[in-house]
């Protein structure tokens, strides 16, 4: 986010809500300096310096209103707590730890502005409490936000780029699963598409503002509301050298799984009986619904794995198995006895 752009700049309003934006940057720009932030907002680059022996990590993610998030279902500092989520979730995948967060939004002008007839002091606008989301989780997990850009735009759009690093040679990758490996996943599946659906019930009346969430139904809603990454768990798989493959379950679990057999050049097989269900949800939403962001993974049966990693459970879910000619990539093994588990997730453009 640097001090000055031209096209779409609005004057005033553009560099007030920058300087906003970097004044509430500051703190985390300071905690920022000890995982490799040398130099953020303010200048035309952010500059990173990674520590001796360590790769870095980079990942993108988009958030776009209608296909992400809806204005009229989630609160600002929703959207600003899962646009960051996303991004944190695939360096947790690596293995990685955070450095830096890069923050582009493209946003309508009326989200930058107080609500008309309130005084500044009493009406915060949108993209304030956007920050509030963003930034409360990017202090939890010590990543500084160290630039970005700013546009007008008919639609509000959120793109993030995360930094991390990870020990030279010492990534978690989607490619290292074996035939034998036993195959796991962290906390529970399902209960974003729970919540997302009971989310659309309470905002089935038309109307422009999210609804507000009765304290009955706030845990039910808080796994897709406010996902966890799993960055203490990924590093804790990386520093260990247990897992043989691994990636984030953000498009479902059978999407995803499907992803790890294509790098791996292997196959699966999960019991249903032993998929941890989310809160609210069914085994369909489990095996399909996505956006948990847990981590699914892979290790060897000798590994000697922990019941919980950093206080998130821990649960075997099936086996790899090799990939032969004339049997399905992924079988789901159920009271209905084994059949083929099909990719049902998320996926663009289908």
């Amino acid at each position: 986010m640097n001090q000055s752009h031209s096209g779409t700049s609005r004057g005033q309003g553009e560099r007030a809500l920058l300087a906003e934006i970097r004044q509430r940057a500051e703190r985390g720009a300071r905690l920022g300096q000890k995982s490799g932030l040398r130099l953020g907002i303010g200048d035309d680059c952010a500059l990173l310096t990674p520590r001796q022996g360590e790769e870095v990590a980079v990942t993108t993610d988009l958030s776009i209103d209608g296909r992400h998030f809806r204005l009229d279902w989630h609160s600002p500092e929703a959207i600003g707590h899962r646009a960051l989520a996303r991004g944190l979730s695939d360096l947790a995948a690596m293995g990685a730890r955070p450095v830096a967060a890069f923050l582009s939004l493209g946003l309508p002008r009326s989200l930058t502005v107080a609500a008309a007839g309130r005084s500044r002091a009493g009406s915060r606008t949108w993209v304030e409490r956007f920050l509030d989301g963003f930034l409360a989780l990017a202090e939890a997990h010590n990543t500084p936000l160290a630039g970005g850009d700013l546009a007008e735009s008919p639609v509000a759009v959120a793109d993030i780029v995360l930094v991390g690093a990870v020990p030279r040679g010492r990534a978690l990758l989607r490619s290292g699963a074996q035939p034998g490996d036993l195959l796991y996943v962290t906390g529970a599946l399902g209960g974003a598409a729970a919540g997302l659906a009971c989310l659309a019930e309470l905002a089935l009346p038309a109307r422009p503002n999210p609804p507000r969430i009765p304290k009955k139904l706030a845990t039910r809603l808080a796994a897709h509301l406010y996902p966890h990454p799993r960055i203490a768990q990924g590093l804790w798989l990386q520093r260990r050298g247990l897992a043989s493959a691994a990636l984030d379950l953000s498009d479902g679990l059978s999407t995803d799984l499907a992803h790890l057999c294509e790098e791996s050049g292997v196959a699966a097989e999960v019991d249903a009986t032993l998929v941890p269900l989310g809160l609210g949800a069914n085994l369909a939403q489990a095996l399909h619904g996505g956006e948990d962001y847990e981590l699914l993974f892979t290790a060897p049966p000798a590994a000697r794995l922990p019941r919980a990693i950093a206080g998130v459970t821990v649960t075997r879910i099936g086996r790899i198995l090799k990939n032969r000619a004339g049997r399905p990539t992924m079988t789901l093994i159920s009271s209905q006895g084994i059949q083929p588990l099909e990719p049902h997730g998320w996926e663009h453009f289908s």
